[in-house]
């Protein structure tokens, strides 16, 4: 597998740093507000890629934090009249509701800044012993970036060319603008912790690096996250993780790029900000899932009512393939008919194609592209009377089972089942049509369609679903 690494700027053959096993580490949500559909994408990419690293035989150890206290969470909690406690608690809880809506596997630790004070404190400690860290007149304790000679190789830029961007405060009292913050001297009515510095809370950056170091090591196979974390935030990680450590931090970087609204960029001053919960109470979770693996991930992509409305239609191909095959599953009895060895390779050359696309760097575009060819090919060979072979039936819903997991689609409807009085519909609209009985068999369709079950009349039988 090959994996665009940041870092390096190139594709690089992944090398694990132990084999079989693979350490990842993403940075997660500051938890104020619900998620927004900007969020989701690095949620969506990562899961499929911890998921296909597991297929293909990894054993995948995934840390993704909580950021649970901050500015923001402090403002929130003045704003409600309550404590960050309780703001950080309540959004966690809303998160993973959305997560679980959005088919994300919980990671494999979930830690939070607060539960990690204390190893934030030594890392700080450590790096203020080897000169990297010095205390302010304000009481903050701050980074020295001209100390760390290569400051500055992630984003691709010297020290002198960067410039202060997100949450980085240029005060007179740094040594240096670019200086960031480690720990934050706490100010009236605020949070706090005690610490050798005084009381006060960690800086955002610092509490990236002290869980990595606790959960993972010192050096970690990928980081992931969105590409406005390049700079400053991954960049800072691997100042101080690497100027305490002396070792390299991480080995691979994965970005994935931003999400358009209409062609423009989100913010909530155009008045064009959704949150993931906005969006899924319109269309429904699974559709803002494909949306985001849709394209390969260091592209930008758009969201748009167009876009996602066509995310729906995708999705109903996909499950009417399902259907397809459950349906030809029920009735067929054909155990003992050829095997269709043509068709068989015609399925396992679109699982080829699927697997070396996702080889390619993570490219669910390509691979997507070749679950929807796979879909093609089963629907006609459904079609076709030669075809009812259960063999023949169970290997190629094996296969599409297969990549729909991979790429964590198809979670929805499979327990999915007929009242009584539906069902009676169904068997009176059969009787109709035995009997000739077109008016009433029709009559008792577009019941059915008012009440959002479709039917379909095929030479095994009627086949339902539910309209979503």
């Amino acid at each position: 597998m090959k994996i665009y690494n940041t870092l390096s700027r190139m594709k690089e053959e992944f090398v694990p740093i132990e084999k079989g096993k693979v350490k990842i580490y993403a940075c997660g949500p500051t938890v104020y507000n619900y998620i927004h559909i900007g969020n989701a994408r690095p949620l969506c990419v990562c899961d499929v890629l911890r998921r296909y690293l597991g297929y293909i035989g990894y054993d995948v150890l995934y840390v993704q934090n909580f950021t649970d206290i901050d500015d923001k969470i402090i403002k929130k909690a003045k704003e409600e009249k309550t404590d960050y406690l309780a703001v950080s608690e309540k959004y966690i809880n809303e998160y993973y509701k959305d997560s679980k809506g959005l088919n994300i596997k919980n990671a494999t630790i979930h830690p939070r800044a607060t539960e990690n004070i204390d190893e934030i404190i030594h890392m700080i400690q450590a790096l203020e012993e080897k000169a990297y860290a010095y205390k302010g007149e304000n009481g903050d304790v701050y980074f020295r970036t001209e100390k760390f000679k290569n400051y500055g190789k992630l984003s691709k830029q010297p020290l002198d060319a960067l410039e202060a961007g997100a949450r980085i405060e240029v005060e007179e009292i740094k040594e240096n603008p670019m200086d960031f913050v480690l720990w934050k001297a706490a100010k009236e009515g605020e949070p706090y912790w005690a610490s050798p510095w005084g009381n006060g809370r960690p800086g955002w950056h610092i509490e990236c690096s002290a869980m990595v170091r606790r959960y993972l090591g010192e050096t970690i196979d990928i980081h992931y996250g969105g590409q406005d974390l390049i700079f400053p935030h991954h960049e800072n990680e691997i100042a101080q993780s690497e100027a305490l450590s002396g070792k390299t931090f991480a080995n691979y970087w994965m970005h994935n790029g931003y999400i358009n609204i209409d062609n423009k960029k989100m913010s909530k001053s155009l008045n064009n900000f959704f949150t993931v919960r906005e969006v899924a109470d319109i269309y429904g979770y699974e559709p803002i899932r494909l949306l985001m693996i849709a394209s390969h991930y260091r592209n930008p992509i758009n969201y748009s009512d167009e876009v996602m409305n066509q995310c729906v239609a995708s999705l109903e191909r996909l499950y009417s393939c399902r259907d397809n095959l459950e349906f030809a599953l029920e009735h067929c009895s054909n155990d003992n008919g050829e095997n269709n060895e043509e068709l068989m390779n015609s399925f396992l050359k679109h699982k080829e194609n699927f697997m070396d696309a996702m080889d390619d760097d993570l490219n669910t575009a390509a691979a997507l592209a070749s679950l929807f060819d796979l879909t093609k090919d089963i629907n006609t060979a459904m079609a076709n009377k030669k075809n009812k072979n259960l063999k023949l039936i169970r290997f190629a819903r094996g296969i599409f089972d297969e990549l729909c997991e991979i790429l964590g689609l198809l979670y929805n409807r499979r327990d999915v089942t007929l009242d009584r009085e539906v069902e009676n519909l169904i068997k009176q609209r059969e009787k109709a049509r035995k009997e000739k009985n077109w008016a009433l068999a029709d009559q008792i369709r577009d019941e059915l369609k008012s009440r959002n079950v479709i039917l379909e009349d095929t030479k095994s039988g009627v086949k339902w679903s539910i309209l979503k």
